[in-house]
């Protein structure tokens, strides 16, 4: 009867290693970054996105600007180790493919960096989801571990 019970215990133990035992030995010491793992998606408008990468602590973050503002309905604020020159965001469609369009960021001191952009208008209106690349010149940089997204707002 012992024996009985110590195969069942065994076979759960293996069982729970075999489910939880990958997501714990995947873990690469980015679990304190929001949306970090796998290219899993950090949605910009809702949350800051926070990673550590190519130097040190980076973050990422996207507001919708009001109408008052005629510079761009986006503004994305970057913050990076250093004082990488060039740095560009690049937006892809994330749902559609719609080209490429760099995005200058422009260092504000402190190794932070602001941009604002119109996106691209999408026959999808508000269902067109953007990904947001950084790259310094031609070059990806910042490592995000994430997928920084955006849903786009309607016009």
């Amino acid at each position: 009867m012992l024996r009985a019970f110590a195969v069942v215990g065994l076979m759960l133990l293996l069982l729970v290693a075999a489910v939880f035992g990958p997501q714990l030995l995947r873990s690469d010491g980015t679990e304190n970054a929001v949306g970090a793992g796998d290219g899993a998606p950090c949605d910009l408008l809702t949350q800051a996105c926070r990673w550590s990468g190519k130097g040190g602590p980076w973050s990422a973050q996207l507001q919708v600007l009001g109408e008052e503002n005629p510079s761009g309905d986006y503004q994305l604020s970057i913050s990076a180790p250093g004082q990488p020159e060039g740095l560009v965001a690049v937006l892809r469609g994330e749902s559609m493919y719609m080209g490429e369009y760099p995005v200058p960021l422009k260092h504000q001191g402190d190794g932070r960096y602001l941009a604002r952009f119109d996106a691209p208008v999408c026959s999808t209106g508000a269902d067109m989801r953007w990904r947001v690349d950084l790259q310094q010149g031609s070059q990806p940089t910042g490592g995000a571990p994430a997928t920084l997204v955006f849903q786009a707002h309607d016009l």
